[in-house]
């Protein structure tokens, strides 16, 4: 049961990069992946692939906003598959059907999916429907019910926060962080070194949620105005027939944001910085020395061979989780 909880929580979290997984870390480097869990019995099984993005590989994909599309798909792929193997580790004996386990975990992607789509989609719009008569107002509307869903996210990361396993997976989250930070720094990486950087990070998928949250705002408004400029009405059913499909290229415009906002000082991309820092109060927790360990291996292992060649050259990653 606590392996069904935690894939249907994690799910639709799954950003860009690195991430938390169930009693693990994943690390994204250039040209490959690592995951490291460690297993019931305190040891740290490691799982590392090579890996090429479609953004390296294609003039199209590697535009602003498609290259955000096509990293966003790929960091959920890739995200799903590795939640799913830390659960394999983490709960062998839930493991012993293959085929019941894929159908489960078609399933639990499945829901989690249209779960998203109903808190974060239908039901603001739904809500901005029925008690604000500013339906044709494009600007108001998507305001309003942007505010809802951003309500709706911040009430969904604190009720989940709240779930014991879910804390523990949340302190992964912060020892991702802090390995990271470690390597940024150019600083030998260490347990001892890693925990004396924060939690929060600027390219956090925390972050990233919250700037797509406020993407969409204005995304859906310039929809809602063309929209009815040439219907002359516009309903929530039509806005739902023209938004969904724009989720991707919403999610494209929160990239290139928070690729700006990460890298600059100027006070807006500051103030569009902070709410997400603020949210991983919620979202990273103090992790003990065994997770940071868990998080270096992950890091190293990614890397392989070519490690010690990175060491000193404060390598950044486009975003992590």
């Amino acid at each position: 049961m606590k392996r069904l909880l935690l894939i249907l929580t994690m799910k639709p979290n799954i950003l860009v990069g690195g991430q938390a997984v169930i009693e693990g870390v994943m690390m994204r480097v250039p040209g490959a992946y690592s995951t490291a869990v460690r297993d019931p019995d305190g040891n740290i099984k490691i799982k590392r692939n090579k890996f090429t993005s479609i953004t390296e590989k294609s003039s199209f994909w590697s535009k602003p906003i498609f290259r955000g599309m096509a990293s966003l798909y790929e960091a959920m792929k890739m995200g799903m598959s590795t939640l799913q193997w830390s659960a394999d580790i983490t709960y062998p004996e839930d493991n012993q059907d293959s085929m019941w386990s894929k159908s489960l975990d078609f399933l639990t992607t499945l829901f989690s999916i249209s779960l998203a789509i109903f808190m974060f989609m239908v039901l603001p719009m739904w809500l901005t429907t029925k008690l604000l008569t500013i339906e044709k107002e494009a600007l108001w509307f998507n305001l309003s019910s942007g505010v809802f869903r951003i309500i709706f996210f911040i009430v969904y990361l604190f009720l989940i926060s709240k779930i014991s396993d879910i804390s523990r997976l949340f302190q992964y989250h912060g020892a991702e962080h802090k390995v990271v930070y470690n390597f940024e720094s150019g600083k030998n990486l260490s347990i001892k070194e890693a925990q004396s950087f924060p939690t929060q990070h600027p390219r956090c998928g925390t972050s990233f949620m919250f700037i797509v949250l406020i993407s969409a705002i204005f995304v859906f408004a310039l929809v809602d105005t063309i929209v009815m400029y040439f219907f002359g009405t516009i309903s929530l059913s039509i806005r739902l027939l023209f938004h969904l499909p724009l989720i991707p290229l919403v999610s494209g415009v929160g990239y290139e944001l928070i690729k700006i906002t990460s890298k600059s000082d100027l006070f807006i991309f500051r103030v569009l910085k902070a709410p997400g820092i603020f949210l991983q109060n919620i979202t990273t927790k103090q992790p003990d020395d065994k997770m940071i360990e868990v998080s270096i291996t992950a890091l190293k292992d990614a890397f392989g061979d070519e490690y010690d060649s990175f060491i000193g050259k404060k390598y950044k990653a486009e975003a992590i989780g």
